[in-house]
């Protein structure tokens, strides 16, 4: 199965299932060694600051969205889909294994544990965080864990994590962060793993645009474009550590006008996909 493919919704439900079967990977089997020399070696203390600040946002996010998914997954429309739903579960608790290990094992973050750094990156979340996962998710998670037969609950929280957070806010950043660091050869163990979050997120996506490609056709177009609207317009709250940088200013490599304009583009082409472009 293409990325093409998988973008165009052309596939099962069943076919994602058997792709995450073939894709499976292991976050014990990673090497950190080179990464922890990078970090600490390699990268200035305003470098660490600013590339802690872009994993900080991926940790707590994939910890967040694993905890939201249980509703979704019960308010599936049919078999195939909650069982697709169900490994996503289990993508994204790796992937918050995933972040902790590499906090823990490289020093890009203190905390004895899991729950400690957690608890750390609670304490500098900012209001855009808050607004798209704690408050826009969070609330249609809890509606459909109140009734689960709320078929627009539903539509708008496929569309708000997996069509904008994970298929326009994250397919940026990781285009960005991986490109970055592959291109300076450094934290090799890191970037096996978030390539391998990547591939995961891909299949998410595809779940996603399959689903609401099918809501569009059932008549929820005007559900998908509602909570596309209220959320778009803060996207660069969450891409970006301030919304009103000029387009000129260079990020980590890359100017805020390139990660707008990818943003805005990703986004564009997945609302193509399901229909409402």
């Amino acid at each position: 199965m293409t990325t093409p493919q998988l973008l165009e919704g052309t596939h099962g439900y069943r076919d994602l299932y058997e792709l995450w079967e073939r894709q499976q990977w292991s976050v014990q089997d990673l090497d950190f060694n080179q990464d922890r020399t990078d970090w600490h070696e390699r990268f200035d203390h305003d470098r660490r600051v600013a590339e802690r600040a872009g994993f900080s946002g991926f940790f707590l996010g994939e910890q967040r969205v694993t905890r939201e998914l249980g509703p979704i997954v019960r308010a599936a429309a049919n078999e195939e889909a909650r069982l697709f739903l169900s490994t996503q579960i289990a993508d994204e608790a790796r992937h918050v294994a995933f972040f902790d290990r590499f906090f823990d094992e490289v020093g890009v973050m203190r905390g004895d544990d899991l729950a400690a750094r957690i608890d750390r990156l609670e304490e500098h979340r900012d209001g855009g965080f808050v607004r798209w996962f704690d408050e826009a998710l969070a609330q249609r998670a809890d509606r459909l864990a109140a009734a689960p037969d709320d078929a627009e609950a539903l539509v708008e929280a496929i569309t708000i994590y997996h069509v904008l957070i994970e298929g326009t806010i994250a397919v940026t950043a990781q285009h960005f962060i991986l490109s970055r660091l592959e291109a300076e050869g450094t934290m090799p163990g890191f970037v096996e793993g978030f390539g391998n979050v990547t591939r995961d997120e891909h299949r998410h996506v595809a779940f996603g645009v399959r689903f609401l490609r099918d809501a569009v056709a059932e008549g929820h177009g005007d559900v998908v474009r509602r909570a596309v609207a209220e959320l778009e317009p803060t996207l660069d709250d969450l891409t970006l550590p301030d919304s009103g940088m000029d387009d000129d200013v260079e990020l980590l490599g890359f100017t805020v006008g390139e990660r707008r304009a990818l943003a805005r583009r990703e986004l564009r082409r997945r609302l193509t996909a399901i229909g409402v472009g």
